[in-house]
């Protein structure tokens, strides 16, 4: 019986995948590249690069494999997997582990592979307007130490606040045990992922244009990856969270504003430069509210903590302006007048971009970020009763809908993770 990790079969869920040739490190054009055929996770004719990152895929997927599992699960000898496997554990990326006991049918003890504790670990960053959030973590997405620093108004001067982005970032590798190998930085605005550098920050405009991957590279002699924070969140999915094994899922994040990030066939989707996964930026009211970014009618004027607080105080809930989907939720719960008809509007606005993605590209499971996991089962309920509302029942559309990571942590590691993609050439 074949593994579904490995099968040529694609069922959208944990475990079932196909293996795709993804373009190098460093080819700019990234996704566009990606040739559509399918190979094996191995080949014995093709001990590589690309070979290697299937292999430390397929850890990050199944977790601690022995040379042996890895060996059948791909249909090739050990020979094959050791001449991957053996210069990673040289360079300290992997380890084995003491041996397991053999099932009682008998065997040779198994040895799992993993990451190893004495690799050199990875920084992740997480900008957001007000604040920039740094980590140190380990391969396998444990993080070791973090700082959080708040930032100058992102209104005024810019040279104060990337002063304070490289005291964070460097107070944080000072504590690294050994010298990262990257930086990863996921980045609350709109990013070109080509140059390295910020398109648009809405609420931080002093960040504006600027080239923070060539910034921080100078300064701390390290490689760094920029991208977008919804990406960033998808990445830590992938890898150490709810999107392990899975081959199609997006991220959606709620809070002062809006964002999410597509995972289609295997690899994440970024577009022309990083332009794509903008969907705060759709448009789901013609003529609607005014936007941030200059435009009517984006999602993002709907679905965000601002529009919540607005509405809030016209419904006259106390404290409007501290309200978040845990509060609403509470108020709803003891019945305060107003606020279990708002947290229906709030769920149904979420729920319109979710419904016209799904309607788009039919990702079906989607991981929630941010504030709307603050809300807890009620809230992510009523966003999945609307989204099945609006969308056409069809055979295999079922949609999911999974609780992820209220705070940082997933959008750190997956920074970091950035970094793996881009080292070790483990497609992402």
């Amino acid at each position: 019986m074949k593994n579904p990790t490995m099968d040529d079969t694609d069922d959208g869920r944990p475990n079932g995948g196909r293996s795709a040739l993804f373009t190098p490190p460093g080819d700019a054009s990234g996704a566009e590249r990606v040739s559509r055929r399918r190979k094996a996770l191995l080949s014995s004719s093709m001990v590589g690069s690309t070979n290697r990152g299937r292999v430390l895929q397929a850890l990050f997927d199944l977790g601690p494999t022995s040379r042996a599992e890895l060996a059948r699960l791909a249909g090739v000898n050990r020979t094959t997997i050791s001449g991957i496997v053996q210069p990673l554990i040289d360079d300290q990326v992997l380890v084995e582990s003491d041996p397991v006991p053999p099932s009682p049918g008998g065997g040779k003890p198994a040895r799992p592979l993993w990451f190893s504790p004495n690799a050199r670990p990875i920084c992740g960053v997480l900008l957001m307007p007000d604040a920039v959030h740094a980590c140190v973590a380990t391969l396998d997405g444990k993080i070791e130490s973090e700082r959080k620093m708040a930032l100058p108004d992102g209104r005024g001067p810019v040279r104060p606040i990337i002063e304070a982005i490289a005291e964070c970032v460097g107070d944080t590798l000072s504590r690294a045990r050994r010298m990262p190998l990257g930086i990863g930085v996921g980045v609350g605005g709109m990013v070109d992922t080509d140059r390295g550098s910020i398109v648009a920050v809405n609420l931080a405009p002093a960040l504006d244009r600027y080239p923070l991957a060539d910034d921080l590279g100078r300064r701390f002699g390290l490689p760094v990856k920029l991208d977008h924070h919804p990406r960033a969140l998808l990445v830590g999915d992938r890898w150490f969270g709810a999107g392990r094994g899975v081959r199609q899922f997006a991220v959606v994040y709620t809070g002062e504003v809006l964002g999410g990030a597509l995972y289609f066939d295997g690899h994440l989707y970024r577009g022309t430069a990083g332009a794509g996964g903008e969907l705060g930026h759709t448009f789901v009211q013609l003529d609607g509210e005014p936007c941030r970014c200059g435009r009517r009618g984006c999602w993002d004027t709907i679905a965000t903590l601002s529009w919540l607080r607005r509405e809030a105080a016209r419904a006259a809930l106390p404290e409007p302006d501290l309200i978040d989907s845990a509060r609403l939720v509470d108020m709803a719960a003891r019945r305060l007048p107003g606020a279990a008809e708002l947290l229906d509007r709030y769920a149904r606005n979420v729920a319109v971009g979710i419904a016209n993605l799904q309607q788009t590209v039919a990702p079906n499971i989607f991981i929630m970020h941010g504030d709307v996991v603050l809300g807890g089962d009620r809230l992510l309920g009523a966003i999945a009763e609307h989204v099945r509302s609006m969308v056409p029942t069809r055979p295999g559309g079922a949609i999911e809908f999974i609780a992820g990571d209220a705070g940082d942590r997933a959008a750190l590691v997956g920074a970091a993770g950035l970094v793996i993609s881009e080292l070790l050439q483990l497609p992402i």
